[in-house]
C-alpha cells in the first residue's frame, strides 16, 4: 500500500512540473498576425528586423519570399478587385514577392497556406497576378514587417523599405 501511495505522489509531482513547463513556453519569435479592413484580410508571419540586415541579406534581391515567416502570407479580398491593374476575383490568396533594390514584384497565387518559396516553385502554375510596385524609403525604421491595406493600397513595410499596390474594389 505504502508503494502505491509513493507511487501515485511521484505521478502527481511530474504532472505538476510538466504542466508548469507547458505554462513558461516563449513567445514565438514571428507570432501569426491578422489585418482586416473593408477591402479585405491579411494574414502573415510578423519577424522583427532584431538588429538584422533585412534585405538583400536575408530577404536576397531577386528571389521569390513567401513575404513574411512560417507559413505563406495570405490576403482575403471580400469583393472582386482590381489589384495593380490586374481584374481578382473575391477570394483567398497567397503573397508571394521579388524584391528589387528599387522595385519588387508582387505576387498572388490562387493557393494560400503554403509551406515557404520551396513550395511556391511547384505552384507558380496558379499564379493569377504579378503587379511591379516602386520601393519607397521609409524616415524611420520599422522594427516588425507590417502588411496590411492603408486606404485603397495594398502594403508592405518592413525595415526602411515600403511598397505599396493600389486595390480598387469593383
Amino acid at each position: 500500500m505504502r508503494k502505491m501511495a509513493l507511487f501515485c505522489t511521484m505521478m502527481l509531482l511530474t504532472l505538476g512540473v510538466m504542466a508548469q513547463q507547458d505554462t513558461k513556453k516563449e513567445a514565438p519569435k514571428s507570432p501569426r498576425v491578422t489585418s482586416t479592413s473593408e477591402i479585405g484580410e491579411v494574414s502573415y508571419g510578423q519577424p522583427s528586423k532584431r538588429g538584422r540586415v533585412i534585405f538583400g541579406e536575408l530577404v536576397p534581391y531577386n528571389q521569390v519570399w513567401r513575404t513574411g515567416a512560417n507559413m505563406s502570407t495570405d490576403v482575403t479580398f471580400k469583393s472582386d478587385v482590381d489589384f495593380g491593374g490586374q481584374p481578382i476575383k473575391k477570394g483567398t490568396y497567397a503573397v508571394f514577392t521579388i524584391p528589387g533594390e528599387t522595385e519588387w514584384t508582387i505576387i498572388l497565387n490562387s493557393k494560400p497556406g503554403q509551406k515557404g518559396a520551396a513550395e511556391y516553385e511547384s505552384n507558380k502554375s496558379k499564379n493569377v497576378a504579378e503587379v511591379k510596385a516602386p520601393v519607397q524609403r521609409l524616415a524611420e525604421v520599422q522594427e516588425a514587417l507590417s502588411i496590411n491595406f492603408e486606404g485603397s493600397d495594398f502594403v508592405i513595410k518592413w525595415d526602411d523599405v515600403k511598397v505599396a499596390v493600389p486595390v480598387t474594389v469593383k
